[in-house]
């Protein structure tokens, strides 16, 4: 049975009322960029205490204990484990560092949360799956568009019956020329992929957790890489990639088919030829549709076909936000046992997605998703 939706601002407000229980001793585990949007929002904690900083590179623990005031900072995740022995790590290392700390911190009893997409492949989500359920232990997926205000809005709509049989959703995470300058996303040995698996995830997520969680049961797809792997003089927002280790497709198209018999396309790009950067949604079901940016639900009232949108809805929907709202969820489970919105099984889910489509690709055919 599909999640019931809860208001994020309700788990917003939790954050500002006073704490006075135990505090959740809480383990950063890669402490570049996102690990500081995560910091930035875990400082209005008042039950979270982060005890701990793991990073090769000495500069960003240099940060931890200057900016953030973590005085126990690591350069090895095992030995920090068995130091600090935290509560919970927060895991914000690239993609092929999300699964061996994820199962060593369950090993050693701490709950985890790990940054998008949840590992390298289907089999490490299972593997850190298990890991957390024989330790006991929470886990969690950094999957913040799950508390967007028009992801809710949309999973009441559904929850009600305004789409009836889900049937068929389209997926955009488009960029024109946005190929990350920075960090390691061109690089296919440390990331898996290039924008199906950085920013067609969040489409990917969010798309399913409004539809209901279907099981995902084939897979086709095609990558192309035309423009990444090659320098370029044209005017962008993130010039100068390095293009010399570029290994992943500049575009990615894939279509999912559900055991309910719905259909999802996703379209991810890097660098394409299109008029102007898309990140967006739109659902078709039997009985209604909608669109995620701007939220709005398409249906047939008293004769008549109908436009809806919602009146008010929460302007909370910043980057940072989110990922309070995320974080917010992740310390209330750990510390009160109550419900993860994107549990390690629905980081699973999305996985087999997104190697499907890459699978498909490769093999120039459909496959199946086991």
């Amino acid at each position: 049975m599909a999640e019931k939706s809860v208001s994020s601002d309700s788990l917003a407000m939790e954050s500002k009322q006073e704490y006075k229980g135990k505090k959740l001793r809480m383990a950063i585990i890669g402490c570049g960029g996102i690990a500081q949007v995560h910091l930035a929002a875990l400082q209005n904690f008042p039950d979270v205490e982060i005890v701990a900083g793991v990073d090769t590179d000495p500069a960003r623990l240099k940060v931890m204990e200057e900016k953030w005031g973590v005085k126990q900072n690591f350069s090895d995740w095992k030995k920090m484990l068995k130091d600090v022995q935290p509560d919970a790590v927060n895991i914000c290392t690239p993609n092929g560092l999300h699964s061996a700390p994820a199962i060593d911190a369950s090993n050693a009893g701490a709950h985890v949360i790990t940054e998008k997409p949840m590992a390298m492949n289907p089999k490490e989500c299972q593997r850190m799956i298990d890991a957390a359920k024989k330790s006991g232990k929470k886990l969690a997926v950094g999957f913040q568009y799950r508390y967007h205000p028009n992801s809710e809005f949309l999973v009441r709509q559904r929850e009600a019956g305004t789409f009836g049989n889900v049937m068929f959703v389209k997926c955009q995470a488009l960029r024109r020329r946005g190929i990350p300058n920075w960090g390691v996303f061109g690089r296919k040995e440390l990331q898996g992929g290039g924008p199906m698996i950085d920013i067609g995830v969040h489409c990917i997520e969010m798309a399913h957790y409004v539809m209901g969680s279907p099981k995902p049961v084939a897979a086709s797809g095609n990558t192309w890489t035309y423009m990444g792997n090659k320098p370029s003089d044209v005017a962008s927002m993130w010039p100068n990639w390095d293009y010399k280790t570029y290994t992943v497709e500049d575009l990615a198209i894939g279509q999912i088919r559900f055991d309910n018999g719905a259909l999802l396309h996703i379209e991810a790009s890097f660098a394409a030829h299109i008029e102007k950067d898309v990140w967006n949604f739109n659902l078709m079901g039997d009985k209604g549709g909608a669109n995620w940016d701007p939220p709005a639900v398409f249906t047939d009232r008293a004769g008549t076909m109908v436009n809806e949108t919602p009146g008010w809805i929460s302007p909370k929907s910043d980057f940072p936000t989110l990922f309070g709202y995320k974080l917010r969820n992740f310390v209330d489970a750990c510390l009160k046992n109550t419900p993860l919105r994107a549990p390690g099984e629905a980081g699973l889910a999305v996985q087999k997605i997104l190697d499907g489509v890459y699978r498909a690709a490769e093999a120039g055919k459909e496959v199946k998703i086991d």
